[in-house]
């Protein structure tokens, strides 16, 4: 593995909060590791928190649940927002994107909440193989 590939998937790892397995010989998956994680999420200037933001607010404007999902859960994870502040952010998001959007990303957040407050209660992390599997799928042209 060279150097720019182990330097993305250690991004990847720490942005979305759990181990994500190489992937060989798919070129979406190359860029995504290779230019998104290894040369844009690792340049100075944001801290990670503003990245999560700017992130979570295109995935709030796209429309796209799963990966607001994995988004919402990954800054919990990392600590970089609580559940409180999400779902802050789809009541001013709501706003500027409209109620559809906004209260679209609000029931993404409201499920990881339960998600991980359910997981809590029962004594165990939340569900990483499910966040894997979905990302696996996301960057592997299953979509």
């Amino acid at each position: 593995m060279d150097e720019l590939r182990r330097k993305g998937l250690e991004k990847m790892n720490e942005v979305y909060g759990w181990e994500m397995p190489n992937v060989e010989g798919d070129p979406f998956f190359d860029l995504t590791v290779d230019h998104l994680f290894g040369t844009i999420w690792t340049r100075p200037g944001l801290s990670m928190r503003d990245k999560r933001i700017m992130t979570l607010t295109a995935v709030a404007a796209l429309g796209n649940d799963a990966l607001a999902e994995i988004q919402a859960n990954a800054a919990m994870h990392n600590e970089e927002m609580t559940g409180d502040e999400l779902k802050e952010m789809a009541v001013f998001l709501t706003q500027y994107l409209g109620f559809p959007l906004g209260s679209k990303f609000d029931g993404a957040v409201t499920k990881v909440v339960k998600k991980r407050r359910r997981a809590a209660e029962r004594g165990e992390g939340e569900d990483k193989k499910a966040n894997v599997d979905a990302a696996v799928q996301m960057h592997s042209g299953d979509r």
